[in-house]
């Protein structure tokens, strides 16, 4: 028999007084990214959005017009509103201010109870509270009954009860944080990410102002709507070229939940369809999006039938031909929202389905009725996506059967790697036989493959289904990563976990780097939300002495290194505008080594502004383009003609 010894018996000793109970302010700070996603500048505006949603509950409630937002110059933040500010007076609870209960305890608040607010944002009533717990100071002041008052904290905790500062006219709350940077670093906010979710509020709260001033910059932006989701359409249609020229709209209540929608279809090929619940972006849809689309399909596919446009013999629509063209905001607010997570990127309600499907069936239908000629080119427009779709699949069972889309024979120009495991594997998609060439001698041919890509790809924002898969290049790239596209994507199928976008610094390359991402963001998005793919940075210049060879890759670093060199003798400026005219070891130092090349990660932070963006980069209308090209012009370096 084995003697143990103390510290084995110790290890062994898991007793009720290993078990550690954190409290509410403790969990937060020690475990942020439960309650705000992450710590990054997504997790540092999380915060402001989180103050702005009780603003906006007042709103929904009726009893706010008004919320501004103010970065100040010190990166503290104030949220202020005209609503009815909260309570001060003593909780019968918690035994403190109503105030201090809702700054300081997890899951308390005026939503719970069903009558002060029948919808609301903050489903989880801790909000208020985690932000509180997540600034190095947060200041709460309140407008009620003629009086201000406040109440200041340090990192959630209270330096002293509820105080009378003054006399107030009108009622509102303002809440003033600086968030803490034992937990987020030095607060980066980003003006442009925050008035475009400060926007789609506005939006969705037809009528209420919403202003967002940046006090480090001057920059001030107020949004105000009197046509809520109407205008949400027009603003994402305005570079598209539209099939009806009223987006189509319905407001309705049914079964207690607010159901309102708007929809315009354009001459494009994607969808762009935005779902929200109780003013929150649901990013993952759930079931008010799935009872929109059924309904959306139903209903056209009856009225297809019904005027002769299906004949008896023809199948039906599918959701992906009446979706073609699409762009629609689907907006609910209800009672009890159940969402998953704090950060609320899917709605699960299944009592929501019913109640969308039946306001937009009736809602579409009575627009039909008296809108007969929006109704057929809409589903002229349907037909001919259906009769893509089946050329499309036809196309892609071709693929299938002749290099297999999944995993078969691979494309002959493709050089692959020895490492059979996607997770530690990387492909290449190179500009240019020459590139490629280069890069193939160069790589690592254990986990690198190359790609080589032959002249500009097709651009997808032009192109139906059928077009693109007709496209060699394209169905080469589809065969090559092994993962399908479209609602056939696979993740679990992909042959690599890293793609690599490497292209010449020029123009055209540049170009070819938009083609690719267009590609990928309407059909592999995915990919991108995986960060499976990535942008290779091939370096500007090389810088030469006798002494010093340094590579460099912007013209900030170039001006660097030469101040750096500054009266050496015989300095050599190289610059690079193609990837062929390095050699195949310059490639490898450059771009390709893991332990020295830069890789730009393609992550989507606002996918509203990414469509809109390629729309009006990649679409049909030229206006919009020149008018960016413009705006912008002064800002653009290396220009190659």
């Amino acid at each position: 028999m084995t003697q143990k010894t103390s510290a084995e018996t110790e290890k062994n000793n898991y007793t009720a007084k290993d078990i550690h109970v954190l409290g509410g302010r403790e969990a937060v700070r020690r475990r942020p990214g439960m309650y705000i996603g992450s710590t990054d500048q997504r997790g540092l505006q999380h915060l402001i959005y989180e103050i702005a949603y009780n603003s906006i509950d007042e709103a929904m409630a009726g009893y706010c017009t008004k919320i501004a937002l103010t970065i100040k110059k010190d990166n503290s933040v104030m949220v202020e509103d005209n609503g009815r500010g909260i309570p001060v007076e003593m909780h019968s609870v918690t035994k403190v201010s109503a105030l201090e209960t809702v700054l300081t305890t997890l899951h308390a608040g005026a939503k719970f109870g069903g009558k002060t607010y029948q919808v609301s944002g903050g489903l989880h009533g801790v909000g208020a509270s985690v932000v509180n717990a997540l600034s190095s100071w947060l200041r709460a002041n309140v407008k009620r009954d003629g009086k201000i008052y406040q109440q200041e904290y340090r990192q959630g905790i209270p330096q002293g009860g509820v105080t009378v500062v003054g006399k107030a006219s009108g009622t509102g709350t303002t809440i003033t944080f600086l968030a803490d940077e034992e937990i987020f670093g030095k607060a980066e906010y980003d003006f442009k990410a925050l008035s475009e979710r400060i926007r789609e509020m506005a939006y969705l709260n037809k009528e209420l102002e919403i202003s967002l001033k940046d006090e480090r910059t001057d920059e001030e932006l107020t949004f105000y709507f009197e046509g809520g989701l109407t205008s949400f359409v027009r603003h994402l249609n305005r570079n598209r070229v539209v099939l009806h020229r009223q987006p189509i709209y319905v407001l309705k209540t049914a079964n207690g939940t607010i159901v309102e929608i708007a929809l315009q279809y354009n001459d494009g090929f994607t969808d762009t369809v935005f779902s929200f619940a109780n003013c929150v972006n649901t990013i993952d849809g759930g079931s008010h999006l799935t009872g929109f689309r059924t309904a959306l399909t139903r209903v056209l596919n009856d009225y297809a039938r019904k005027n002769k446009l299906l004949k008896e013999d023809e199948p039906n629509l599918t959701g992906d031909d009446v979706r073609e063209g699409l762009t629609a905001v689907v907006s609910v607010k209800l009672t009890e929202p159940q969402f998953e997570g704090q950060t609320k990127t899917k709605l699960g309600n299944p009592e929501t389905k019913g109640a969308v499907e039946m306001v937009v069936g009736e809602g579409l239908s009575l627009y039909f009725e008296e809108h007969p000629d929006d109704l057929k080119r809409i589903i002229e427009k349907c037909l001919l996506a259906a009769k893509a779709r089946e050329a499309a699949r036809k196309a892609r069972d071709l693929i299938v059967r002749k290099s297999s889309l999944y995993g078969g024979t691979l494309p002959g120009k493709l050089a692959d790697c020895s490492e059979k495991d996607p997770e530690h594997s990387e492909l290449y998609l190179v500009e240019g036989d020459s590139a490629g060439g280069s890069a193939k001698q160069g790589r690592n041919r254990r986990f690198q493959a190359i790609l080589p890509l032959r002249g500009k790809i097709l651009n997808v924002e032009k192109a139906s289904p059928d077009k693109m898969l007709a496209h060699e290049e394209i169905r080469t790239i589809i065969t090559a990563l092994g993962a399908g596209i479209d609602e056939e994507f696979n993740p679990a199928r992909l042959r690599y976990h890293r793609v690599i976008l490497m292209t010449d610094a020029d123009v055209d390359g540049s170009h070819i780097r938009t083609l690719l991402l267009t590609f990928f963001f309407r059909h592999m998005v995915q990919l991108i939300n995986l960060e499976h793919l990535y942008i290779a940075q091939p370096p500007l210049y090389r810088i030469k002495t006798a002494k010093v060879e340094k590579w460099v890759y912007s013209e900030q670093e170039k001006d660097g290194v030469l101040r750096e060199l500054k009266g050496a003798k015989n300095v050599e400026i190289q610059r690079y505008k193609g990837l062929g005219e390095m050699n195949a070891e310059q490639l490898w130092e450059t771009t390709m080594n893991p332990t020295t090349r830069t890789l730009l990660t393609v992550n989507i932070e606002d996918v509203t502004k990414a469509d809109q963006i390629f729309s009006m980069l990649m679409g049909e209308e030229v206006p919009p383009r020149k008018a960016f090209i413009q705006a912008h012009a002064k800002s653009v370096k290396n220009l190659d003609i």
